[in-house]
């Protein structure tokens, strides 16, 4: 496996040790589980789409969480109604739990479980004062000046 030093880039950065952090922790991750199967599409511009497999799964069976831009997924099967005995079990109806990392200004749009399908979505909602804004430029006129307090000062 390649490892790769990030040091040399983190010391003239500011304000990046979340991408510090992120970058140690995908290097020291075990290898991921993948169980359940699951896409992920840009359906637009600043809209996402996650699609899970989870066949077999109600929506009480599933919990979605979102904490410290981290949503984690998870499903627990309930076993209690079944009737009969399982001869071949084909569809894995096991526990799971899945973490996904949001970017900053992600937020989750809404979930929706269709054919067993668990669709999650998500958008990028940027604050107003972090969008680009035009600043006006003004013509320095001479009253402007003169109201300037090094201007004062030059006149004592």
């Amino acid at each position: 496996m390649t490892t790769f030093d990030f040091a040399p880039l983190f010391r003239t950065a500011i304000g990046f040790d979340r991408l510090a952090r992120l970058m140690d922790t995908v290097a020291s991750a075990p290898e991921a589980p993948s169980y359940p199967p699951y896409n992920i599409e840009k359906t637009g511009e600043d809209t996402y789409r996650l699609t899970m497999a989870v066949a077999g799964f109600r929506s009480e069976d599933l919990d979605l969480v979102v904490k410290d831009n981290t949503l984690v997924i998870a499903g627990k099967v309930n076993t209690n109604g079944q009737n009969g005995e399982v001869l071949y079990r084909g569809i894995a109806g096991r526990a799971f739990e899945r973490r996904f990392v949001l970017a900053d200004h992600i937020v989750v749009d809404g979930a929706d479980l269709q054919n067993g399908l668990l669709h999650v979505g998500l958008k990028r909602v940027v604050p107003e004062a972090l969008k680009p804004r035009r600043i006006a430029i003004g013509s320095g006129s001479p009253t402007a000046i003169a109201n300037d307090p090094r201007e004062a000062v030059k006149a004592a």
